[in-house]
């Protein structure tokens, strides 16, 4: 998987999507098998960064690492191992209300052993055990998460830092569950970097912000039985994306039980997932060619996928 960019993904920028689908995608009790666990074990390490004095953001990220960081499977990681060789494109994941970083490590192990850099902060008035803990505080998060991307990027030219020359920091994804889903989605109102090339929103809330600035790729996910977020507000929030986007529906499916492994949908979520990463951080357009749920989700496209 080396070093991550090619001529193929300056291609895929070239190349203009423009379909924009709601596509319902049923989820089977098993899943389909797919393998999105990646080639590369998974280390993590945890960087201390703030917005101001006020505003601590521990961050936990997750990364590629090298073949003596020895055998971690799927929700597991090495502590402090050495990463692998090659530059790897950044995932901001954001964790929801009551929430915490490392109670999503299903989702941000998985991605790590595919070849990409998850950073996860924690927020500091809506992580669990937050003390005054506010939902009023979502709207601050953006900034925060930007803020927690530019630090790591820095690592990449720090010398003697672990990370130094090892991560891409060129193209970023953001995503989040629930209240991070708002997080993730909010990163994309006008003024945005150019450098954020897509977000994955999953049982995403309602905004109260417009999207605006450099075009950026959307993936929704949401069950159609979520009883916290209703599905009617998640696809509200895709309605008024403006930019190329997908909405993977779960049939069925609650706020989040498809986020663990075994559970109806969590494949899908996956395997969808990993591939945008792919596709949006990778310009590998097999990755959104293939069968699969984000083929389904965004419709097929012949001078995309041939």
């Amino acid at each position: 998987m080396g070093g991550r960019r090619s001529v193929l993904a300056l291609l895929a920028l070239l190349l203009i999507f423009a379909i924009s689908a709601f596509v319902p995608v049923a989820s089977s009790p098993g899943g389909a098998a797919v393998n999105t666990t990646g080639a590369y074990p998974v280390g993590v390490r945890v960087v201390a960064f703030s917005r101001g004095a006020d505003r601590p953001l521990p961050t936990m990220v997750w990364y590629p690492a090298g073949p003596d960081a020895g055998h971690t499977g799927p929700g597991t990681a090495s502590r402090d191992a050495r990463v692998a060789a090659g530059r790897f494109p950044l995932v901001v994941f954001s964790h929801g209300l009551q929430s915490r970083p490392e109670d999503h490590v299903q989702l941000t192990t998985r991605w790590a052993a595919a070849g990409f850099v998850v950073i996860a902060p924690a927020y500091p008035h809506t992580k669990k055990g937050a003390p005054g803990y506010t939902r009023d505080d979502l709207v601050n998060q953006p900034a925060d998460a930007w803020a927690v991307v530019l630090g790591v990027s820095r690592l990449d030219s720090t010398p003697g830092d672990p990370f130094a020359g090892h991560l891409d920091t060129a193209d970023v994804v953001a995503a989040g569950h629930s209240g991070g889903a708002y997080t993730a989605a909010a990163m994309l109102q006008r003024g945005h970097s150019a450098r954020l090339k897509g977000a994955i929103v999953i049982a995403g809330a309602r905004p109260r912000f417009e999207f605006g600035g450099p075009p950026a790729t959307m993936l929704f996910i949401h069950g159609d039985a979520d009883p916290t977020v209703p599905y009617a507000t998640g696809r509200a929030v895709y309605a008024r994306v403006p930019w190329d986007k997908g909405f993977l529906t779960l049939h069925g499916l609650n706020h989040g039980s498809y986020l663990s492994p075994g559970q109806r949908g969590f494949n899908e979520v996956m395997t969808s997932t990993t591939d945008f990463l792919r596709w949006r951080l990778d310009g590998d357009k097999h990755a959104r060619c293939s069968p699969g749920p984000l083929r389904t989700t965004f419709g097929p496209d012949k001078q995309l996928c041939g």
